[in-house]
Protein backbone atom coordinates (compact mmCIF):
# COMPACT_ATOMS: atom_id res chain seq x y z
CA UNK A 1 0.00 0.00 0.00
CA UNK A 2 1.28 3.49 -0.84
CA UNK A 3 1.33 6.15 1.79
CA UNK A 4 -0.83 9.21 1.28
CA UNK A 5 1.70 11.58 2.88
CA UNK A 6 4.38 10.78 0.32
CA UNK A 7 4.97 13.72 -2.11
CA UNK A 8 3.99 13.24 -5.74
CA UNK A 9 7.15 14.20 -7.64
CA UNK A 10 6.13 13.18 -11.14
CA UNK A 11 2.99 15.37 -11.32
CA UNK A 12 2.58 18.51 -13.42
CA UNK A 13 4.19 21.75 -12.33
CA UNK A 14 1.81 24.45 -11.13
CA UNK A 15 0.77 26.68 -14.03
CA UNK A 16 2.18 24.31 -16.66
CA UNK A 17 -1.15 24.26 -18.47
CA UNK A 18 -0.90 28.02 -19.00
CA UNK A 19 2.43 27.96 -20.81
CA UNK A 20 3.27 26.32 -24.09
CA UNK A 21 5.99 26.61 -26.67
CA UNK A 22 5.68 29.31 -29.28
CA UNK A 23 3.98 27.69 -32.26
CA UNK A 24 2.78 24.77 -30.14
CA UNK A 25 -0.90 25.59 -30.57
CA UNK A 26 -2.89 24.98 -33.78
CA UNK A 27 -3.82 28.64 -34.22
CA UNK A 28 -0.14 29.60 -34.07
CA UNK A 29 0.63 27.50 -37.14
CA UNK A 30 -0.06 28.30 -40.77
CA UNK A 31 -3.76 27.66 -41.50
CA UNK A 32 -4.79 24.54 -43.38
CA UNK A 33 -7.12 26.47 -45.73
CA UNK A 34 -5.81 29.80 -46.98
CA UNK A 35 -8.57 30.92 -49.35
CA UNK A 36 -12.27 31.52 -48.91
CA UNK A 37 -13.07 28.86 -51.52
CA UNK A 38 -11.08 26.21 -49.63
CA UNK A 39 -12.79 27.15 -46.36
CA UNK A 40 -16.22 26.98 -48.01
CA UNK A 41 -15.44 23.49 -49.32
CA UNK A 42 -14.37 22.47 -45.81
CA UNK A 43 -17.63 23.74 -44.30
CA UNK A 44 -19.78 22.20 -47.05
CA UNK A 45 -18.22 18.79 -46.41
CA UNK A 46 -18.49 19.18 -42.65
CA UNK A 47 -22.07 20.46 -42.60
CA UNK A 48 -23.38 17.89 -45.05
CA UNK A 49 -22.91 15.03 -42.60
CA UNK A 50 -26.09 13.70 -41.00
CA UNK A 51 -24.61 13.78 -37.50
CA UNK A 52 -23.75 17.49 -37.81
CA UNK A 53 -27.18 18.45 -39.16
CA UNK A 54 -28.94 16.51 -36.38
CA UNK A 55 -26.91 18.36 -33.74
CA UNK A 56 -27.50 21.65 -35.52
CA UNK A 57 -31.26 21.12 -35.55
CA UNK A 58 -31.20 20.32 -31.84
CA UNK A 59 -29.35 23.56 -31.10
CA UNK A 60 -31.68 25.58 -33.34
CA UNK A 61 -34.67 24.18 -31.45
CA UNK A 62 -33.14 25.60 -28.25
CA UNK A 63 -33.56 29.13 -29.75
CA UNK A 64 -29.84 29.80 -30.09
CA UNK A 65 -29.45 32.59 -32.68
CA UNK A 66 -27.99 31.64 -36.05
CA UNK A 67 -25.39 34.41 -35.74
CA UNK A 68 -24.12 32.91 -32.49
CA UNK A 69 -23.94 29.43 -34.01
CA UNK A 70 -22.06 30.61 -37.10
CA UNK A 71 -19.62 32.61 -35.01
CA UNK A 72 -18.99 29.64 -32.71
CA UNK A 73 -18.41 27.27 -35.62
CA UNK A 74 -15.97 29.56 -37.42
CA UNK A 75 -14.13 30.45 -34.18
CA UNK A 76 -13.71 26.76 -33.37
CA UNK A 77 -12.21 26.20 -36.81
CA UNK A 78 -9.81 29.10 -36.27
CA UNK A 79 -8.71 27.55 -32.98
CA UNK A 80 -8.22 24.20 -34.71
CA UNK A 81 -5.97 25.88 -37.28
CA UNK A 82 -8.31 25.24 -40.21
CA UNK A 83 -8.32 28.87 -41.41
CA UNK A 84 -7.42 32.36 -40.25
CA UNK A 85 -9.72 34.80 -38.47
CA UNK A 86 -9.99 36.87 -41.66
CA UNK A 87 -11.16 33.90 -43.71
CA UNK A 88 -13.61 33.05 -40.92
CA UNK A 89 -15.18 36.49 -41.05
CA UNK A 90 -15.52 36.30 -44.82
CA UNK A 91 -17.17 32.86 -44.58
CA UNK A 92 -19.66 33.92 -41.87
CA UNK A 93 -22.51 34.95 -44.23
CA UNK A 94 -22.29 31.63 -46.03
CA UNK A 95 -22.27 29.74 -42.72
CA UNK A 96 -25.38 31.60 -41.62
CA UNK A 97 -27.15 30.82 -44.89
CA UNK A 98 -26.24 27.14 -44.58
CA UNK A 99 -27.48 26.99 -40.98
CA UNK A 100 -30.76 28.68 -41.96
CA UNK A 101 -31.13 26.26 -44.87
CA UNK A 102 -30.75 23.31 -42.49
CA UNK A 103 -33.33 24.91 -40.19
CA UNK A 104 -35.76 25.46 -43.07
CA UNK A 105 -35.36 21.87 -44.30
CA UNK A 106 -36.09 20.58 -40.79
CA UNK A 107 -39.09 22.94 -40.36
CA UNK A 108 -37.50 24.54 -37.31
CA UNK A 109 -38.45 28.08 -36.39
CA UNK A 110 -35.12 29.74 -35.66
CA UNK A 111 -33.88 33.11 -34.52
CA UNK A 112 -31.55 34.59 -37.16
CA UNK A 113 -30.05 37.02 -34.64
CA UNK A 114 -30.14 39.84 -37.18
CA UNK A 115 -33.36 41.54 -36.08
CA UNK A 116 -33.10 44.67 -34.01
CA UNK A 117 -34.15 44.36 -30.38
CA UNK A 118 -36.88 46.98 -30.97
CA UNK A 119 -38.59 45.01 -33.72
CA UNK A 120 -42.10 45.92 -32.54
CA UNK A 121 -41.64 49.64 -33.20
CA UNK A 122 -42.48 51.24 -36.50
CA UNK A 123 -41.10 54.45 -37.94
CA UNK A 124 -44.11 56.48 -36.79
CA UNK A 125 -43.92 55.26 -33.19
CA UNK A 126 -40.18 56.03 -33.11
CA UNK A 127 -40.83 59.56 -34.42
CA UNK A 128 -43.57 60.07 -31.84
CA UNK A 129 -41.30 58.96 -28.99
CA UNK A 130 -38.56 61.33 -30.18
CA UNK A 131 -41.07 64.21 -30.37
CA UNK A 132 -42.29 63.46 -26.84
CA UNK A 133 -38.75 63.31 -25.48
CA UNK A 134 -37.80 66.61 -27.14
CA UNK A 135 -40.94 68.29 -25.84
CA UNK A 136 -40.15 67.16 -22.29
CA UNK A 137 -36.60 68.54 -22.59
CA UNK A 138 -37.92 71.89 -23.84
CA UNK A 139 -40.48 72.05 -21.04
CA UNK A 140 -37.84 71.14 -18.45
CA UNK A 141 -35.64 74.02 -19.64
CA UNK A 142 -38.59 76.41 -19.28
CA UNK A 143 -38.99 75.44 -15.62
CA UNK A 144 -41.65 72.77 -15.87
CA UNK A 145 -41.11 69.02 -15.54
CA UNK A 146 -43.89 66.81 -16.82
CA UNK A 147 -44.56 63.44 -15.30
CA UNK A 148 -47.26 61.03 -16.32
CA UNK A 149 -49.41 61.71 -13.24
CA UNK A 150 -48.96 65.39 -12.55
CA UNK A 151 -47.10 68.57 -13.43
CA UNK A 152 -44.48 69.71 -10.92
CA UNK A 153 -42.61 72.98 -10.63
CA UNK A 154 -38.84 72.63 -11.03
CA UNK A 155 -36.64 73.17 -7.98
CA UNK A 156 -35.00 76.62 -8.11
CA UNK A 157 -31.35 76.53 -9.11
CA UNK A 158 -30.28 78.73 -6.15
CA UNK A 159 -30.58 75.76 -3.75
CA UNK A 160 -28.18 73.70 -5.86
CA UNK A 161 -25.36 76.25 -5.43
CA UNK A 162 -25.50 76.12 -1.61
CA UNK A 163 -24.57 72.44 -1.43
CA UNK A 164 -20.90 71.52 -1.05
CA UNK A 165 -19.44 69.08 -3.56
CA UNK A 166 -19.08 65.55 -2.22
CA UNK A 167 -17.04 62.58 -3.28
CA UNK A 168 -13.46 61.60 -3.88
CA UNK A 169 -12.78 64.05 -6.73
CA UNK A 170 -14.75 67.01 -5.32
CA UNK A 171 -12.79 70.22 -4.78
CA UNK A 172 -13.69 73.33 -2.90
CA UNK A 173 -13.68 76.44 -5.02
Amino acid sequence: MTELNQPLLDGPISGQHMVSELGGRPWQQAPQYTTVDEAIEYYLDRMSSEEFTDQLVDVLEMDVPVTTLANTIQLGSVMDGKHSVDIGMLVMPLLMEMIMLVGDMADVKYDSGMESPKKGKTRDTLLESVRTKLQREIDAKEGMIFSEDEIKEDVPEDDAEDEEPKGLMARRV
